[in-house]
């Protein structure tokens, strides 16, 4: 855990807490992404220790959707989303790379959303998909 906070520092806010029911909470807000694989490990972390997860605030963008994967997740409404696909820091990644990365990332999102992904998000790169909280709600995804 101390790992995620540390990590969580550089690209957002979150803090950690504990809920009524002595149960940690994650909440996460103003987050603008990060390498794909540390998010990855990040939210295997987190599912393991059963923390949940709140998405809050202005922007999740990039890396900060795959927390939609946490087991125990909501996201408010407010926020927006944003989608793109993977690269290397803005630069194209070898075709197997690339799918590979998709595929990691859309493992986070619900068939709805990973079904979306798949076919058009990811194949932007250097702008993103914004999505609301209130549209992923929508589809699926609890409410804060």
């Amino acid at each position: 855990m101390v790992q995620i906070a540390r990590w969580a520092a550089v690209v957002g806010c979150l803090l950690f807490g504990t809920s009524a029911v002595g149960q940690q909470v994650l909440v996460v807000g103003n987050d603008m992404g990060g390498i794909v694989r540390n998010r990855a490990v990040e939210v295997q972390q987190i599912n393991a220790t059963g923390t949940r997860v709140e998405i809050r605030g202005d922007i999740c963008l990039s890396s900060c959707t795959m927390y939609l994967g946490a087991g125990n997740v909501c996201v408010s409404p407010e926020t927006d989303f944003g989608f793109h696909g993977p690269s290397f820091f803005g630069a194209d990644l070898p075709p197997r790379d690339f799918e590979y990365w998709s595929l990691v990332m859309a493992s986070h999102y619900n068939a709805p959303l990973r079904e979306w992904f798949m076919r058009e998000a990811r194949f932007r790169q250097l702008t993103h998909y914004t999505v609301t909280g209130q549209e992923l709600i929508r589809i699926g995804y609890p409410a804060c």
